[in-house]
């Protein structure tokens, strides 16, 4: 009798546990559904909302696309030409200032201290229209630095410093290439621009001892690296006298040694000791070539920049949207007030 009375009462927890389990999945469903009918009536209020009004849209969309289409004809044409620079020795923060600057004294419309930074004219110095800069962002920038990280450091330090929270540090600033675009209403100007963008960083007295240290350290390690050369090579040349002393000794039916039974062994380690200095020279060289200047030029301004296009430089496009919008703004503040008036009431 108890036995049956247990069961019972088994059948009747499960029966609880999948009532429950149902309401739970029923829920969690009638949740989704909610959500997909709120997104289908959002949809269509959004649809009848502009059909209702499709017609003050339109009005507004044309009244200023037509203002648009005016000003962009009487729109001094302008054009734009760019500089990439890969700054060395951590100049790249002074880089970016120095464009600030520039751009600056183009907003304030300070024509003389153009002219006089530049050595243009007046007018020439009144047409420049903006200075920017941006990294030329590369991926493998972060990867490298990163590498160049684990390299420097000790393996407890780059245990607390995964690579997640090195690509967060990473700013604009540790990109290797950037670019300096200009803007101007002349089209001839540009080619004047880039050697005092460059001159006022490198001009820099810390940047240039950097520079001259540098060199310096590169040129006596070349050097060390080549005498180093030369003596392998000498080495190389009396082994190999003692190969062939060996061998003839052998030839002729001695066997005596010469201290030579392990000239082949030394004169391969001389190879392989050779062969890494000449990948280290290779190392220097490139470095040499990177690093002999502050700023190095990738790829100058053009001697006539080119025109800026594009819909979203075009005054008619721009306002076309902007009048629409504004309508459709204006049509929702009408809304929200009489639900405002009615809600009151």
């Amino acid at each position: 009798m108890s036995t049956n009375q247990n069961n019972h009462e088994e059948e009747v927890d499960l029966g609880s546990l999948f009532v429950i389990i149902g309401k739970g999945f029923s829920k969690i469903f009638n949740f989704i559904g909610n959500i997909f009918r709120g997104i289908f009536h959002g949809i269509i209020s959004v649809l009848l909302f502009l059909r209702s009004n499709l017609l003050k849209i339109a009005v507004a969309a044309l009244l200023g696309g037509a203002l648009g289409f005016f000003i962009e004809t009487k729109k001094v044409d302008a054009f734009e030409s760019d500089l990439i620079l890969e700054p060395n020795f951590k100049s790249t923060r002074q880089l970016y200032e120095n464009i600030s600057y520039y751009n600056n004294l183009v907003i304030q419309a300070d024509t003389m201290a153009i002219a006089t930074a530049f050595n243009l004219d007046k007018l020439s110095a009144a047409s420049l229209n903006e200075f920017r800069i941006e990294p030329v962002i590369v991926d493998s920038d972060i990867i490298n630095a990163y590498d160049d990280l684990i390299l420097s450091v000790d393996s407890l330090t780059i245990k607390s410093y995964d690579y997640l929270a090195f690509e967060k540090s990473f700013t604009k600033y540790d990109y290797r290439f950037h670019k300096v675009t200009v803007s101007a209403k002349k089209n001839d100007i540009f080619k004047e621009l880039g050697n005092v963008i460059i001159s006022s960083v490198e001009e820099n007295t810390y940047f240039n001892r950097l520079k001259v240290l540098t060199n310096e350290n590169l040129n006596r390690t070349d050097s060390l690296y080549r005498e180093n050369l030369i003596e392998i090579d000498s080495l190389r040349e009396v082994y190999m006298r003692v190969i062939i002393a060996e061998a003839d000794k052998q030839s002729n039916g001695t066997n005596i040694d010469l201290g030579g039974q392990n000239s082949t062994a030394k004169e391969l380690e001389l190879f392989a000791v050779n062969k890494e200095i000449n990948e280290d020279l290779q190392e220097i060289s490139l470095e040499k070539a990177t690093q002999y200047e502050v700023i190095n030029v990738l790829s100058n301004f053009q001697p006539i920049g080119s025109k800026i296009k594009g819909v979203t430089n075009n005054y008619a496009f721009l306002l076309t949207g902007f009048g629409a919008g504004c309508m459709i703004l204006f049509l929702l503040l009408i809304k929200l007030n009489r639900y405002l008036n009615s809600y009151v009431k």
